[in-house]
């Protein structure tokens, strides 16, 4: 994909997602009505933040920026006291705006602390990794973990305007590509079925710039720009984002947020598809189909067994759950999806079981 492409996400505020090549003086320009800018990014973006503030600088735009820790490190209550005082030393005010560089976790903290600052300034979402251009930078779903979970403290801010720019992803490493492509998947499964054609058709070119990527990145941004435009606030059929995060948020906050995102979110989606069958809502072959896919490109599909316990008490506290009965988004067939609300505690242990298998036992299910 050479030319620039734009999609329009609906509701409340909207605002644009550009994608494209070379998005330096687009992104710069987006801030032109602000008189001063936070520019809030990770170390290994610093480049293309220094880009960005040159480029503000030019069109006389006051720029300051603000490195934070990478990954989830920097998605801290701490740090954002810290960015905070910074805004408080600089004097951003509430016609300014905020400018969030980096990966899912930076456009979360930066869309947060925007949300926060004098009770909302304005936040221009810049997500340098598969995994944030396709679910964290866009929808308006900020956040920072705490001891007790993962995006527990967060806030509904819509940022201004969106810009993903592909050239970003030929540095990134490999395993950051097959980890984003995790969220790309779960968006064939649960809306856009010809998603997971192209990756049957060939994984290799899902994963290059030059090959299908473009084009996934787009199917996946367009599925969650119609559902969050329908359902801003998680009221209802946003829950279907959330396809294999139940089982996977467990699993990030179990291994203290050392696996990646999409690793567990690739794992909680082997997870729910094992449910969905013991419940009856699908068959084996589906099952089947998301551990084809997933290999294919490198993601995991098993887990270790004899932590179901630690699992489960994590699984309770999903702030998705209603009167205390664990919800799960399941498949009824690829690109329709349903609510699985209390489950058994035996069919949440036999789905574990399966999945710590590698589905072994599944014929023995089909008996049942």
């Amino acid at each position: 994909m050479n030319s620039t492409r734009t999609i329009r996400v609906e509701g409340p505020s909207p605002y644009t997602v550009t994608m494209g090549h070379g998005l330096t003086e687009q992104i710069a320009e987006a801030a032109t009505f602000a008189s001063q800018v936070a520019v809030i990014h990770q170390g290994s973006v610093q480049e293309l933040s220094f880009g960005v503030i040159k480029a503000l600088a030019d069109k006389g735009v006051d720029a300051f920026s603000i490195q934070i820790p990478d990954a989830e490190e920097g998605k801290t209550l701490a740090v954002a006291e810290t960015v905070w005082d910074t805004f408080g030393e600089r004097g951003l005010g509430r016609r300014d705006a905020v400018i969030a560089i980096g990966g899912g976790a930076a456009t979360d903290f930066g869309g947060f602390v925007a949300a926060a600052w004098m009770r909302g300034v304005k936040v221009i979402q810049v997500p340098t990794t598969l995994l944030g251009m396709v679910d964290a930078a866009v929808g308006g779903k900020t956040g920072i973990n705490t001891a007790a979970g993962k995006n527990l403290v967060g806030a509904f801010h819509e940022p201004a305007a969106v810009f993903c720019d592909l050239d970003v992803l030929r540095t990134l490493p490999k395993a950051e590509l097959i980890a984003g492509s995790a969220e790309i998947i779960k968006a064939g499964f649960i809306a856009d079925p010809k998603i997971l054609d192209l990756y049957e058709a060939n994984p290799q070119t899902c994963l290059d710039v030059d090959g299908d990527l473009p084009e996934l990145v787009e199917r996946a941004i367009a599925v969650k720009a119609r559902v969050v435009a329908e359902d801003l606030k998680e009221s209802g059929l946003r829950e279907i984002l959330n396809y294999g995060h139940t089982f996977g948020h467990a699993v990030e906050h179990f291994e203290n947020y050392r696996w990646r995102h999409g690793h567990a979110v690739a794992v909680g989606m082997v997870y729910v598809a094992e449910l969905a069958k013991i419940t009856g809502h699908i068959n084996q072959e589906l099952v089947d189909r998301h551990r084809r896919i997933l290999e294919s490109i490198g993601l995991p599909t098993t887990y270790q067994a004899g932590r179901f316990t630690e699992l489960y008490d994590a699984m309770t506290r999903d702030k998705k759950n209603r009167d205390g009965a664990i919800r799960f988004v399941i498949l009824e067939r690829p690109g329709e999806t349903a609510r699985l609300e209390g489950p058994g505690m035996d069919d949440l242990e036999r789905a574990y079981e399966l999945l710590c298998n590698n589905g072994q036992a599944a014929s023995e299910e089909s008996t049942r």
